[in-house]
């Protein structure tokens, strides 16, 4: 019951949409098994309403790479169909998103941007950094580092670097041919750091014999080997290994996530917010992975300081138990999008809370330059 003295919340009124194209230069290229990447680019969602904003990126690719969804195709989706049907409405919280956004089959990442966008403006409703309003439980969260393929040599330089940083976990990305020697060589050189591989799909059930021999490095997980829409296979090589499998593009839904551990497929699960379609999905398979007593962490897509600090809101959750890849942001970007630094210390990353929301504001004038498109979407 209500005291008779508090006014309920009235909730948020989204009164225009303003949506970019953003396009930011990586200080390095990253490379992992399914191509290249010389640049980040996304889209960026600004919704308005009642003097506040909420901000979210969206983590699709121009082209389907990591997953089906595209850019263009995203665009489209949230002019014509997403955005039209919220900008002019109230919602008393980010869930009575629901109705809106389930009837649309996939699309995941373009609802999360929206979704995303409501959970930072409905948190400065409330004058509330969005980790409370989440259910986050730390002030600061574990983090590592990923690191792109390249030769031995440059890359027992980047893990020393990183090891020397304080980072609480290397991730190397290989690919068929570059696997067991690069892995051999990092662990020979650093034997005590927590180490994992990311494979990026490029694996198949005829290579068991190579993901065997990774077995012998004491790697914490391999994360996910096979086809980015297979959980089946995954539990035939889990039970070929010692070592963990860790789940990435298989898993979309808390029903994955518990079809998956209930065949062990698995014993660890990556969660992008993005990937699964907002923080209402990524705290389901948050919630499922602890019923399971199965560890998760925040993995990353290159965001700007606008998707990183959403992340590591998102990763202060309790089960949020192994380091994410919500590094420093300098490590990839010479400039970023939002005024706050993103840093971490001695391998943690401070919650931003430089106010309410993701904690974290546009730098307006650099983000003109750096904008390819944008469009407004009023009532």
């Amino acid at each position: 019951m209500l005291h008779p003295h508090t006014t309920p919340h009235p909730g948020i009124l989204i009164e225009a949409a303003e949506l970019r194209i953003v396009s930011l230069p990586l200080l390095t290229p990253f490379v992992i098994s399914t191509g290249t990447m010389t640049g980040r680019t996304f889209p960026l969602l600004v919704l308005k309403g009642d003097g506040l904003e909420g901000v979210a990126e969206g983590v699709m690719d121009p082209t389907p790479d990591y997953l089906e969804e595209t850019i263009p195709g995203a665009m489209a989706f949230l002019r014509d169909v997403l955005l039209p049907q919220i900008v002019g409405k109230r919602f008393a919280s980010p869930y009575e998103l629901e109705p809106i956004l389930s009837p649309w089959r996939g699309n995941r990442m373009a609802k999360a941007v929206v979704e995303m966008a409501v959970w930072d403006l409905w948190a400065k409703s409330l004058n509330l950094p969005l980790k409370a309003v989440l259910g986050g439980v730390r002030n600061h969260v574990d983090v590592g580092v990923s690191l792109g393929i390249a030769p031995i040599g440059k890359t027992l330089e980047r893990v020393e670097e990183a090891v020397s940083q304080g980072y609480k976990r290397t991730k190397l990305k290989i690919s068929r041919g570059h696997d067991v020697k690069i892995v051999e060589a990092v662990r020979a050189a650093h034997p005590d750091i927590k180490l994992t591989v990311d494979a990026n799909t490029d694996y198949g059930l005829a290579d068991l014999q190579v993901l065997q021999a990774l077995d012998e490095f004491a790697l914490d997980y391999i994360e996910q080997p096979l086809a980015f829409d297979d959980i089946h296979d995954h539990a035939k090589v889990q039970a070929g290994l010692r070592t963990a499998l860790c789940l990435d593009e298989s898993i979309r839904s808390a029903g994955d996530a518990r079809k998956a551990l209930e065949i062990g497929a698995g014993r660890v699960i990556n969660i992008k917010v993005g990937r699964v379609g907002g923080f209402a999905a990524a705290r389901a398979i948050h919630d499922t992975c602890a019923a399971f007593d199965v560890p998760v962490w925040c993995g990353g897509m290159l965001e700007s300081g606008i998707g990183r600090a959403h992340n590591i809101h998102l990763a202060t959750l309790a089960n949020f138990t192994k380091p994410g890849d919500t590094s420093s942001a300098s490590r990839y970007f010479s400039h970023d999008i939002i005024n706050e630094p993103l840093e971490a210390v001695d391998g943690q990353m401070p919650v931003p809370m430089n106010g309410p929301g993701i904690g974290v504001t546009l730098n307006r004038d650099y983000l003109e330059t750096v904008t390819e498109h944008a469009e407004e979407i009023l009532a």
